[in-house]
């Protein structure tokens, strides 16, 4: 466990052990400073409180996430980008220009600011782990990141792992994409002896409130296809993600004295009840996994008079999809005939689609050869809920996903794998450097 001045301890030991391995002339000098830019840059993203709100109809939907944007703004100018841009809709682009006379296709990467609003992302103490032990982390009384829970943990022993304090969620969904992005980047302006073509990067506000890319200009952003950095464990490579809708339900009982109710009240909230209970009880998240489908409650509230409940409707088939929605509609129906005409009201909104119907498969070809180059094997893992990429690729810009090195997003037992996140890097570098190399046709 490191103290506050954690990021910088940790920098410059490893900018020392670099400078060693350079005197004795180790090729492992490069990934040390990688490693030590990648930390730096991680520990300090995730003191910016970046919480995205649903409740809000701004873009960005909060103005933490723009000055957060601002302050990426200015390191991507620092750092020797071109054609740096923040526009008024919290949507920051920059250009690596191609160092190489032939033409090949612009390639993008992007990732996300914002954090989830479902756990607090205020006043983030990051905490770093070297040579963890396999043992629980303990970051609370109440927070304890075990490896019986998380099994993920035991193929990290003796390496390093980064952590939130236990009140917080850590912020690597998906601030370890921002700094593996322009790590990567860094070096590569650093080493201009590294041929590739040009390189375009966004970094944009509200990915978990599902608002990303309504302001996105697929056309201005001028790639052929991009990659969202945005996933979890090591080889990641994602081209499968859910068909999406959300279902709405508005129930309408009729109020009575209990007393005098027989044959007469009609109670919302035990309807809520009844209609949740009609639900195959093995098709929730709790008890899915891999490419089977589900129904989500999110929320329900209400009383005898009126009750509402939202569901997640997700699938990766779009016939499965289709099915899905339809048993929601037949449900509806089903309860409005034995209570009431117009007792049950429903709505079902498309959220958004599989985008392996987008996905030239050529890409994860070229993909899979740059993971291999880096030395990482491609894990084919469908992505259970949705990304940025999945709108954008419906938008005109296939974009699959890769690792990042995070892991159990979205609350206090978060926790980051540092050597992931170096090799996250490499892979980015390598398919900067592998694509002028690969017979790549775009439209």
């Amino acid at each position: 466990m490191k103290s506050k001045n954690t990021r910088l301890v940790y920098t410059v030991m490893l900018c020392v052990m670099a400078a060693a391995l350079v005197l004795s002339g180790s090729s492992r000098s490069c990934a040390a400073d990688v490693r030590a830019s990648v930390l730096e840059r991680f520990l300090g993203y995730v003191t910016h409180d970046t919480q995205s709100d649903p409740s809000s109809d701004t873009a960005p939907s909060s103005g933490k996430q723009m000055e957060f944007l601002k302050l990426l703004y200015e390191e991507c100018k620092a750092i020797g980008l071109s054609d740096v841009e923040l526009n008024e809709f919290g949507i920051l682009t920059a250009t690596l220009p191609s160092n190489i006379e032939a033409g090949v296709p612009v390639m993008g990467f992007l990732a996300h600011v914002d954090t989830s609003p479902e756990f607090s992302g205020k006043d983030v103490k990051p905490r770093v782990f070297e040579n963890y032990d396999g043992k629980d982390i303990v970051l609370s009384p109440e927070t304890v990141i075990s490896p019986e829970e998380f099994p993920k943990l035991k193929n990290y022993i003796g390496q390093t792992i980064i952590t939130a304090s236990g009140d917080t969620l850590l912020g690597a969904d998906d601030k370890t994409g921002i700094a593996e992005i322009l790590t990567a980047m860094e070096y590569l302006i650093q080493h201009p002896e590294i041929p590739h073509g040009k390189i375009r990067i966004a970094f944009t506000p509200d990915e978990e409130i599902g608002r990303g890319p309504e302001n996105f200009d697929v056309e201005a952003f001028g790639a052929d296809f991009a990659f969202t950095v945005d996933g979890g464990s090591l080889g990641e490579l994602q081209f499968e993600n859910f068909y999406a809708a959300q279902a709405a339900f508005e129930i309408t009982g009729k109020s009575i004295h209990p007393g005098s109710a027989k044959g007469i009240m009609k109670n919302a909230a035990l309807i809520a009840v009844e209609i949740t209970s009609s639900l195959p009880p093995d098709e929730i998240p709790a008890e899915t996994e891999d490419y089977e489908g589900f129904y989500h409650l999110t929320d329900m509230e209400g009383d005898v008079t009126k009750s509402t409940m939202h569901f997640l409707i997700r699938c990766f088939d779009d016939e499965e999809f289709d099915a899905r929605k339809k048993f929601m509609a037949d449900l509806a129906d089903s309860f409005n005939e034995k209570y009431g005409e117009d007792t049950v009201k429903l709505d079902i909104i498309d959220q958004y689609r599989n985008m392996k119907e987008m996905v030239d498969p050529q890409i994860i070809e070229f993909a899979k050869s740059a993971f291999s180059a880096a030395g990482v094997e491609p894990h084919f893992v469908p992505i259970r809920g949705g990304t940025d990429g999945a709108r954008l690729s419906y938008m005109g810009l296939p974009c699959p996903n890769i690792f990042t090195g995070g892991h159990n997003f979205h609350g206090p037992y978060e926790f980051a794998h540092l050597e992931t996140m170096e090799k996250a890097v490499d892979v980015i570098i390598s398919l900067c450097r592998m694509l002028p190399e690969f017979d790549l046709k775009t439209n």
